[in-house]
């Protein structure tokens, strides 16, 4: 494809579930951005502020309309990735001690309400987190995040079982009080939450939060997220051939239920000595401000507004050559009888291993013939060790930028290895 002719005949990419690779109008949007309009969003007046500005709020709301949520329910605010925009909402939700709580008073912090005394008025009803839920199969970020806020509140935390087909096993799980925390598609054979839908209802009905991790579904199965009523949605532009960067799509209702973590420049409208003002107060155009504390990656935010309009644009073509990749790969390692997969079904995303073989000298082997891919275990490690006591694994994640001839350079590499 001519968005990646950067990439050259004898280098094969296969590494995109960790990063993909940046089709030129997307470096291209970023360049624009730093050589024509370098400027503070949501600060200046002048013409490249101005541009600036409006490149941004296009992101938001390209970002809405992929998903197809509406702006009336939902916002949208950047952070650094994934795993960040996960703690950060974790670390919002359940407030602080007593001690805490009582030192915040009249200082500007704690819950959104009392934070806003003075002239902010948020109701700042709060969410007493009784538990927190994630999966076996999820990648460290929500896993050892919610291990971590479970051991500062003090409350249990439970680890459910996933079907072969990735549904969630919710079975007689109590969900009142509970911040649930599971992935949509998981990092080392892309199985998803087919059951996406059920376990939002089932959780709501409950009384309980649900958090998304979409970093693995956003390039090739946004459509399953698709007016989702999920409470917030986290996912990482770079996984999805943008620019480094985390995203995080929000419900409105659920700020007054949050506590602030982060206070800082371009959160406020006035300051007080001894309180402040936050933006999102009474203005729903500016919700966003409230994880966005300091300045943002104007630049990576303007280029993930051309990489959706770029993923827009896939063909028909595009998609069958990336199908028909996958299936190659997965039917020539599943054809071998040395080689042990993990996950039922041909995905874009897919691990195994070779008996007999580690899996770190057999991924030296092949980039040592131009052929990139990650060994380990890839930041699964409870289920892949653990539970399933898989040795490190190597793993092929392919993506637009996967040509027909890498395929079978990746399988000559292997049978001369």
């Amino acid at each position: 494809m001519k968005d990646f002719d950067y990439l050259g005949a004898g280098e094969v990419y296969l590494d995109a579930a960790c990063q993909s690779l940046r089709p030129r109008p997307v470096v291209e949007a970023l360049e624009q951005y730093y050589y024509r309009h370098n400027s503070c969003g949501e600060r200046v007046k002048y013409l490249w502020g101005v541009k600036t500005d409006e490149l941004v709020e296009g992101t938001r709301k390209k970002i809405l309309k992929l998903l197809k949520l509406s702006a009336r329910d939902y916002f949208v605010s950047f952070t650094l990735n994934t795993t960040y925009g996960i703690n950060l909402l974790l670390n919002s939700l359940g407030g602080f001690s007593s001690a805490d709580a009582g030192a915040s008073k009249g200082s500007g912090s704690g819950r959104l309400g009392a934070a806003s005394a003075g002239g902010s008025g948020f109701g700042g009803a709060g969410f007493e987190v009784r538990k927190l839920v994630t999966s076996e199969i999820e990648h460290n970020s929500p896993f050892l995040a919610t291990m971590a806020r479970a051991e500062r509140l003090g409350v249990p935390r439970v680890v459910l079982k996933r079907a072969e087909d990735g549904a969630l096993l919710m079975e007689d799980t109590d969900f009142a009080g509970a911040v649930v925390v599971v992935n949509c598609a998981a990092n080392f054979d892309g199985r998803r939450l087919v059951n996406l839908k059920e376990v939002v209802k089932r959780v709501h009905k409950d009384g309980g939060i649900v958090i998304i991790d979409a970093a693995q579904a956003m390039a090739h199965y946004h459509e399953m997220l698709e007016k989702t009523e999920a409470d917030a949605i986290c996912f990482s532009a770079h996984k999805m051939y943008a620019s480094s960067l985390g995203v995080m799509v929000v419900r409105r209702d659920l700020i007054p239920r949050l506590s602030l973590c982060f206070v800082g420049g371009g959160m406020v409208d006035d300051v007080f000595e001894d309180r402040y003002v936050l933006s999102a107060v009474g203005n729903k155009d500016h919700a966003h401000t409230i994880f966005e504390a300091g300045l943002q990656a104007w630049g990576e935010i303007i280029s993930l507004g051309a990489a959706i309009g770029w993923l827009n644009g896939r063909t028909k073509e595009d998609k069958c050559r990336l199908e028909a990749c996958t299936r190659e790969l997965d039917e020539f390692l599943r054809g071998k009888s040395r080689v042990r997969m993990v996950g039922a079904e041909a995905n874009p995303t897919m691990s195994f291993y070779v008996e007999g073989v580690d899996s770190h000298l057999l991924g030296a082997a092949l980039g040592k013939e131009g052929i990139m891919a990650r060994t380990g275990y890839f930041c699964a490690h409870y289920y892949l060790d653990k539970v399933l006591g898989m040795p490190p694994l190597m793993r092929f994640s392919l993506s637009y930028a996967t040509r027909e001839e890498d395929i079978e350079r990746v399988k000559k590499a292997l049978a001369k290895i």
